[in-house]
């Protein structure tokens, strides 16, 4: 059996009892370590859970996953992931790589981001589709979530957005010399993501457009949501680009039609209460 089991977003003890109990009885357990972390390492997590974690990184699971699920044939295998197991879709090919080689698997949900953003205040009906920000480099600059965006604010929905994480990457130059040398890991801040939003939206005026988003767009930022010392801000998209918000995970929101009840909520983590004595376009 291949059970994929959610953590949940803070530490070791998030995971629920289902959860805990099925790995307990797993001969392997995998911890998936590509698209979240913890804020704690394998080390506290194989001390609590009693058992063993093996790491699996991108590489492993789409290269190894026949591996793992011919184990899965044999044993009960555990792929831990932080989160929901569905929160990232990557994982569903996981699923249907098993469907089709005929291995029974099950599903253990916990806390993701998904629903937990709405500890800001923010109701989760509206909330409109999910996007990535993603790190830019001096020559890849995508823009293509703004639109998105922009659309969620026209219909009046709010946005969350995911910011990117780097795990286990190569240097170009590492990488065409065939070298086995990895960067350290990298988490965008709340700080990057909206100084790149912000560049978006000067862009978008030089092309002769006034975007949806502007300087004074009421937003979110979030960091280590579900941890004790989680910590959100409410702010304008300007103000963003200078809050201190600590160490990763971070996440922003982009907000639409806000109800007097999330301005009053928000107002509880605003840098400036002033903001919200005006309506933002």
């Amino acid at each position: 059996m291949l059970y994929l089991i959610g953590l949940g977003l803070g530490d070791a003890k998030d995971i629920t009892v289902k959860g805990l109990e099925i790995i307990k009885q797993c001969s392997r357990v995998y911890l998936e370590a590509y698209t979240s972390v913890l804020t704690v390492g394998k080390e506290a997590l194989e001390e609590f859970y009693g058992k063993e974690l093996i790491l699996a990184d991108r590489e492993t699971v789409e290269q190894e996953a026949d591996t793992i699920l011919k184990d899965a044939q044999v044993y009960d295998v555990a792929f831990l992931v932080v989160g929901d197991p569905f929160g990232a879709t990557t994982h569903s090919d996981l699923v249907l790589r098993a469907v089709k080689l005929g291995v029974p698997y099950r599903v253990v949900h916990n806390a993701s981001i998904l629903n937990a953003v709405g500890c800001c205040g923010l109701q989760l009906y509206n909330f409109g589709e999910t996007v990535s920000i993603v790190f830019w480099t001096d020559t890849w600059k995508p823009e293509s979530f703004f639109d998105k965006i922009a659309k969620n604010r026209r219909n009046g929905m709010h946005t969350l957005c995911l910011l990117d994480i780097k795990m286990k990457e190569q240097s170009l130059e590492n990488l065409m010399k065939g070298k086995k040398i990895y960067e350290p890991p990298r988490y965008m801040s709340v700080n990057q993501a909206t100084e790149q939003l912000l560049a978006i939206v000067q862009n978008r005026r030089l092309q002769g457009e006034e975007p949806e988003v502007t300087e004074n767009t009421v937003c979110v930022g979030l960091a280590r949501v579900g941890a004790v010392d989680q910590k959100i801000v409410s702010g304008t998209l300007q103000e963003m680009t200078t809050v201190a918000l600590g160490d990763p995970l971070h996440s922003v929101i982009i907000t639409g039609t806000l109800h007097p009840l999330e301005i009053d909520m928000l107002k509880l983590f605003a840098v400036d209460k002033s903001i919200f004595e005006y309506n933002d376009k």
